[in-house]
């Protein structure tokens, strides 16, 4: 199964640049330091929301949790980075209550 109308998953641009591309960010530094080893950075963010569009969007969902605010689809599959590695990660995407498309929550690496 794919994440239902995948096709307009909503992708903030500060959820990339401000948090898991921010090096200084409290919470998103590790994170930040990894994808950095791979290759994004926050000048190259639009590579990692392609990446993200393109392996993981189309990818098959590996859990389903239904939670007070929507549906939450978990996907674990392989980026491949800017600097020609792969990376295994995984995406959490959430279709809010009363809403018909998903959004991009968080990634952890795998």
């Amino acid at each position: 199964m794919k994440i239902p109308n995948n096709s307009l998953a909503i992708i903030h641009p500060d959820k990339l640049r401000g948090y898991l591309l921010d090096v200084e960010h409290k919470r998103g530094k590790s994170k930040a330091v990894l994808l950095h080893l791979f290759g994004y950075t926050p000048e190259n963010w639009r590579i990692l929301e392609n990446d993200l569009r393109q392996y993981h969007l189309t990818a098959d969902v590996t859990a389903v949790r239904e939670t007070p605010y929507g549906n939450r689809y978990e996907v674990r599959a392989f980026l491949k980075t800017p600097n020609g590695r792969s990376l295994l990660v995984r995406t959490i995407w959430q279709i809010d209550t009363g809403a018909e498309y998903p959004r991009f929550i968080t990634l952890f690496p795998d």
